[in-house]
């Protein structure tokens, strides 16, 4: 019987079986924020067991709140860079080297094909884009992960989700993956690998492929997982190419992941797009989900576009191809946080941000801050905002706010019109 790629995955790093259906595995990397890691590090220190497996594999950053809001987030981070600073962990990222986590880790080359990768941090199943297996982890198994450089997991079963047809107009992976999520509801993919496929993944930028696995944990998914191909190969090469004779031979390499056409699914989804409309979330869950012509005339009061979801270069070319020549209704306002410092000069070079600041809107420094109601965007009691962003829990933005989940350009019409608006009708 031929394996998915998550078997793959756990058969090239099986360290043990302690239980039937467990597996141990040795890990490629472990990454840290300065959210979750001070808990683990605190513990360490306590238990006498302040080390770490590798330096070299341990990639760090301060980008939940930054600059620190308070002495709380300061004292935070300070714990995350004296730790990396005392164990000479030379990949970490600062205030003005730092951006979001799931967005400077891919950029800075450290996520391959193949790798098997951990975080304090739920949407870490956006590395899984590369043909990686990321899963989200809880304190002891990241403790454990950077003392011992290994992670225990369940026998993996994967959901294939074979997406098919052409994207219509003003109609991106953001729309695609809310579809997705709304057909398989919150717990549809719980305990499982979201493996992505069929002719659209296929055609999809590694941007776009990463708001796509970005969003499995949002069905409940461990995973979300792309095969590996000529788009991966050319967004590594910068960092691959002294490995490889040639982007055939990196190619060649990366095919070995691949699921065999034999592989048994728990699930197989299929999804046409091509009759698909640019997607809203409605309510407090990500699987309430309608269509924006549907949420048409929903008032906002903030339009908030960036996150490790929607705030990739790809994301901010296309709320800025709507907003170019428009202002934002008077009643709303407009944050943009570009996920890297990297996109961020991009964003300036291009005419980007220029065109975000003449439609009216604020742009801050790279940050999750208003993703999860920390800084940089917080809402009040009883205000809206559309967002780019993941989660629409209740309370995700701040006390009594509601969070409307869209695509960049879908946003971007929002904003403009000052209630929820399909791009297309403007």
């Amino acid at each position: 019987m031929g394996q998915t790629i998550a078997q793959k995955i756990f058969a090239a790093h099986l360290r043990d079986e302690p239980f039937p259906g467990t597996y141990v595995l040795d890990l490629d990397r472990v990454l840290c924020h300065e959210i979750t890691t001070p808990v683990a590090i605190a513990d360490l220190e306590w238990r006498g067991k302040d080390r770490v497996f590798d330096p070299s594999k341990i990639k760090a950053v301060i980008d939940h709140v930054t600059p620190a809001k308070d002495t709380k987030t300061a004292i935070q981070g300070k714990i995350l860079r004296e730790w990396a600073q005392r164990h000479d962990i030379p990949d970490f990222f600062d205030i003005g080297q730092n951006g979001v986590c799931h967005a400077l880790f891919p950029e800075k080359g450290f996520i391959r094909p193949g790798y098997t990768v951990i975080m304090g941090d739920s949407h870490t199943c956006t590395h899984g884009a590369f043909g990686a297996f990321a899963a989200g982890v809880g304190t002891t198994d990241l403790e454990v992960g950077i003392l011992k450089g290994v992670c225990a997991f369940r026998k993996p079963q994967s959901i294939l989700v074979n997406i098919t047809g052409t994207l219509p107009e003003h109609v991106y992976s953001k729309d695609v993956i809310l579809h997705i999520i709304h057909k398989l509801g919150v717990n549809g993919a719980t305990d499982h690998v979201l493996e992505f496929r069929g002719p659209v993944v296929d055609a999809m930028s590694m941007d776009a492929r990463m708001t796509l696995t970005n969003m499995a944990i949002e069905a409940g998914g461990t995973c979300g997982i792309c095969l590996p191909d000529q788009v991966t190969v050319d967004y590594l090469w910068p960092f691959i190419s002294e490995e490889y004779a040639s982007k055939e031979a990196a190619l060649a390499d990366f095919r070995k992941w691949h699921s065999d056409a034999d592989a048994e699914y728990a699930k197989v989804l299929d999804i046409d797009v091509s009759q698909l409309e640019p997607q809203v979330t409605y309510d407090y869950k990500p699987d309430c989900v309608k269509t924006a012509r549907q949420m048409a005339g929903t008032p906002v009061n903030q339009v908030y576009i960036g996150t490790c979801t929607n705030g990739r270069l790809e994301d901010l070319r296309q709320a800025a191809d709507i907003l170019k020549g428009h202002k934002l209704a008077p009643n709303v306002r407009g944050i943009l946080s570009p996920g890297t410092p990297k996109i961020f000069r991009e964003a300036m070079e291009e005419g980007i941000l220029a065109t975000f600041m003449d439609a009216g809107f604020c742009i801050t420094n790279p940050t999750c801050g208003a993703c999860l109601g920390m800084s940089n965007g917080v809402l009040a009691p009883d205000e809206a905002c559309a967002a780019t962003s993941n989660r629409n829990f209740q309370g995700r933005m701040g006390q009594g706010g509601m969070v409307y989940l869209m695509s960049p350009a879908t946003a971007a019409a929002t904003g403009i019109k000052g209630t929820v608006t399909d791009p297309r009708d403007l």
